[in-house]
């Protein structure tokens, strides 16, 4: 059954993580660490967690300790990992717990986040396991304050230390490979010997000092003041891999762990919920009721379990593919699309909009925009991007009645004319680049050459457009955020931009219409060009564009130009993915991800500059 082969297929991977795990330490006083790095999360992921726990892992195995490290456990995993870990602690052992990822203060308590759900392991139950040991507990986290609380209150047991990246309801940030915490923590542990709470109070000066107040790590102990991190009798010197994480120099963001999204808990129920509504799998349903026994479609899901057994269809039988199913925790590359927007609910279409049409007739105002003369088509050399030109002129961007990081409608002038990709840039158009070595290579099958590029992070996309820069002599770059709606819309101001309703044949997207398939987009130019002459502006892949991320328009440039901060992690996609519905189709849809990770959804468009 599908449900059971992801939990298998998931388990498998923390199996080889633990393979050691029915061997005891070799020594009772050989201390224990489980460390584990959560990056995966659906809404909002956090890369440098990975590299954290690869760091910490590293530098607790060069002071001695008996390490089990994990990345990306789902409910199942986590649990899992934490019995492995009381299974390896021996009579008189020090544990250790490190956690990078998402977490919540509720009822005074810690809870941890397991990739694919909602904060559920216990701080306060995992010190109490530990029980007969002396206790280390360091989370790379800050706490979001759940139903109300205000105040952290875990009883403290004697020999036990509990330290925090933040202070409770305060952001905690990353700078580059490490978060902000941990890199200063790996820094204050080449000096080894010294006593932990020494080590935690010189790592907490230090971050403070470098954010220059906004994080200040917290940390309570009852441990005898001596104790440090050296197993007993231990002569070894620090060796690690986290040599690169020197500590952070430049701080990149804040509040990129723990503080997780309003109504965060309705939010996966939600996701849960829409990835099996449509199921033939019974089993799908009761795995809904598993996670949500109250949950608001749980009578619904009862039904339909005994609609589905009356017909006969079991767990065996299934009509739905199997992509759609819920994945138990993703790797990075395919973390599943969060629900988009700044209130980061799961996207409907807005209330008034019609629904999808089953034909493509439409009123006669609803037709197209009359095709708008263009330049003629520019290609600067045989493997480049198709390009059409566009002109100098005014719109207005966003949309009043949509999502409210689409909020404020206004009005954008494009002062200077620009040259467009007609297509998303193709695997074929990518690979001329990997060819020569100024870009990476994707796991796409190489013989789909008219396909869309995906899996690329804007990191990536930058390599492209410089290389083309430098092989064509023009200026080449990633579309501003209101260049690419102006160019969308195509001079119309209707949803989308062939009329207000969606119509089916349109857009490559989920039931939207042939051609389409789960797996992959189609080839470029598989569907009618909007007025400017492009392609796949509606599905496909998510589109790179230049812009920083901010969770509305209020404030945004009047002219058109490129919306910048300082230190800025998070960039806007735009248009929608084969793999979302027709609500993701209008032309003011607009999302966001981290610009150095790669999703198997996204893809880009170039820029020409004209002058």
């Amino acid at each position: 059954m599908r449900k059971r082969l992801f939990t298998l297929l998931r388990h498998a991977s923390a199996a080889l993580l633990f393979c050691l795990c029915g061997m005891q330490a070799a020594l009772a006083s050989v201390p224990v660490a489980l460390v584990i790095g959560n990056a995966d999360d659906r809404f909002r992921p956090i890369p440098q967690a990975r590299h954290d726990a690869r760091d910490m892992a590293a530098a607790l195995e060069a002071l001695g300790y008996d390490v089990l490290r994990a990345e990306d456990l789902d409910r199942q995993g986590m649990h899992a990992a934490i019995q492995v870990f009381f299974t390896r602690l021996g009579a008189g052992a020090d544990g250790l717990v490190y956690f990078a990822g998402h977490a919540a203060m509720r009822g005074g308590d810690i809870m941890l986040s397991p990739v694919g759900a909602q904060p559920e392991v216990s701080v306060s139950a995992l010190l109490a396991k530990m029980e007969g040991h002396r206790r280390i507990v360091v989370l790379d986290t800050c706490l979001t304050p759940a139903d109300g609380d205000t105040a952290l209150a875990i009883p403290l047991p004697a020999d036990t230390l509990l330290a925090l990246a933040a202070q409770p309801g305060h952001g905690a940030g990353d700078a580059g490979r490490n978060g902000i915490f941990t890199a200063r923590l790996l820094a204050e542990l080449r000096a080894p010997g010294r006593p932990v709470g020494e080590l935690l109070a010189s790592t907490a000066a230090a971050v403070t000092a470098l954010t220059q107040g906004r994080q200040r790590p917290w940390a309570a102990s009852t441990l005898p003041a001596s104790m440090s991190l050296l197993p007993d009798g231990s002569r070894m010197a620090l060796r690690t891999g986290a040599e690169a994480a020197s500590g952070p120099e430049t701080v990149l963001a804040y509040d990129t762990r723990g503080v997780l999204p309003k109504d965060t808990n309705e939010q996966y129920e939600l996701t849960f919920w829409d990835s099996i509504k449509d199921s033939n799998h019974a089993d799908d349903y009761e795995a809904y009721l598993q996670a949500y026994p109250k949950g608001r479609f749980a009578a619904l899901a009862k039904a339909r379990i005994e609609r589905l057994r009356a017909e006969g269809k079991g767990a065996k039988e299934a009509s739905k593919p199997a992509a759609e199913t819920p994945k138990p925790a993703p790797k990075a590359a395919e973390t599943p699309k969060p629900a988009p927007k700044a209130a980061e609910t799961p996207r409907a279409a807005p209330p008034a909009a019609p629904p999808v049409q089953a034909t493509p007739s439409a009123p006669a105002a609803e037709q197209p925009a009359p095709r708008r003369n263009a330049s003629a088509e520019i290609k600067d050399c045989p493997t480049c991007p198709d390009l059409i030109s566009l002109p100098a002129g005014s719109f207005t961007m966003g949309s009043n009645t949509g999502d409210p990081t689409e909020k404020p409608e206004h009005r954008v002038t494009l002062a200077s004319g620009f040259a467009i990709g007609k297509y998303e840039v193709t695997l074929e158009q990518w690979n001329a680049c990997v060819d020569t070595g100024g870009c990476t290579k994707v796991n796409i099958d190489a013989s789909k050459k008219n396909v869309p590029v995906r899996d690329v992070s804007w990191d990536d996309a930058q390599q492209y457009v410089k290389w083309l820069t430098k092989i064509t002599g023009k200026s080449y770059r990633l579309p501003t955020e209101a260049e690419w709606e102006y160019a969308a819309r195509g001079g119309t101001s209707t949803r989308f931009w062939w009329g207000e309703q969606m119509r089916k044949g349109t857009a490559n997207c989920k039931d939207c219409g042939p051609p389409w398939q789960q797996d992959a987009p189609a080839p470029v130019g598989s569907f009618a060009p909007n007025p400017f002459g492009l392609h796949d502006v509606n599905g496909s892949v998510w589109e790179w564009v230049s812009d920083c991320w901010h969770t509305s328009f209020k404030g945004a440039p009047a002219d058109g130009k490129s919306w910048e901060d300082p230190a800025c992690r998070v960039r806007v996609i735009r248009g929608g993915s084969w793999r979302e519905d027709a609500s993701y189709m209008p032309s003011s849809t607009r999302f966001k991800y981290d610009a150095n990770v790669r999703h198997t959804q996204n893809g880009f468009r170039v820029v020409r500059e004209l002058k």
